[in-house]
């Protein structure tokens, strides 16, 4: 059930980028088969922009490979993908392991342009390409009582050196409730601009939850498990007081040693302004109502 989403960001809110001038074409390539990114039927949107291929795939967080910006893009090339499976249990009718190559058969890959907030008070746009989480766990059948989904990165100390340093209880785990997972804006990503996914950005499979802080958008998934208790997660483990469960993008609460007002926009030089930060990244439209009634100051 793809198409649930309209997208309202065009090619002039996305980094410039050559490549992605040329989408259309790559797109086009990747569902002939060229690459895992367009396995699937593809359904890819007209008239959308992003940040650069470089500073998408060179400034990134995923301690798995080091805590550097640039330690993903040197490190992430000793990560094997193929072949590649995820286990989805708990609450579900269907449980088992499935393969990559088996879910993308069954997936519409659309393009997504979303904005991405990092925590960490920097942000881009990318032009992601991925199915809808939903229609995965609609393959393995929600349980009616399932309320949490609870995810696992891969677990390769041999392939990832930054999980030989203690700096999260690895393996970095993540959760959302059952309406967030649900949600249309809630996407499996497999690619960027057009492309497979680079190692360094999560591949071959990893979240996108664009309302809320980066972090929240495992990479690497290998489990998805459903339950009725609330899963934990690692930032939160590692810091509760700084890093919530929900972890929305909202400038009105800001990080215990920063401020969440604003953003520095990567891209646009290092003497550009910074520009103020949108309630829930700019999908309060979309979003607000999952959270209505809800103290978000105690539920950050």
């Amino acid at each position: 059930m793809a198409n649930r989403w309209k997208n309202t960001l065009t090619d002039r809110d996305v980094t410039d980028d050559g490549v992605y001038l040329n989408r259309r074409h790559i797109i086009a390539g990747a569902a002939a088969g060229l690459g895992l990114s367009g396995i699937g039927q593809s359904a890819s949107a007209e008239d959308l922009e992003p940040t650069s291929w470089d500073d998408i795939t060179s400034y990134c967080n995923y301690y798995e490979f080091g805590t550097r910006k640039d330690d993903p893009s040197k490190y992430a090339h000793m990560l094997t993908t193929e072949p590649w499976s995820v286990k989805i249990d708990g609450m579900v009718d269907k449980p088992g392991d499935y393969a990559f190559e088996d879910i993308m058969s069954k997936m519409t890959v659309e393009e997504r342009i979303y904005r991405f907030r990092c925590v960490e008070a920097w942000s881009m746009v990318v032009p992601w390409n991925g199915f809808e989480l939903a229609d995965l766990l609609e393959l393995a059948g929600v349980q009616s009582d399932a309320k949490y989904a609870a995810f696992e990165t891969v677990n390769r100390p041999e392939e990832m050196p930054g999980m030989r340093y203690p700096v999260l209880d690895w393996p970095y785990v993540e959760g959302l409730r059952m309406d967030e997972a649900m949600h249309p804006l809630t996407i499996m990503a497999t690619g960027i601009y057009g492309k497979d996914i680079p190692n360094q950005n999560g591949a071959p499979l990893r979240l996108v939850v664009p309302w809320k802080y980066g972090f929240k958008s495992i990479k690497s998934i290998v489990r998805i498990t459903l339950t009725d208790t609330q899963p934990p997660t690692s930032w939160n483990k590692a810091g509760p007081r700084e890093y919530g469960f929900y972890s929305n993008v909202n400038p009105e609460v800001d990080h215990p040693r920063w401020s969440q007002a604003s953003e520095r926009v990567l891209g646009t030089g290092l003497f550009a302004r910074r520009q103020d930060t949108l309630m829930f990244n700019g999908y309060a439209e979309e979003v607000a109502s999952l959270y209505e009634g809800m103290d978000l100051t105690k539920f950050y």
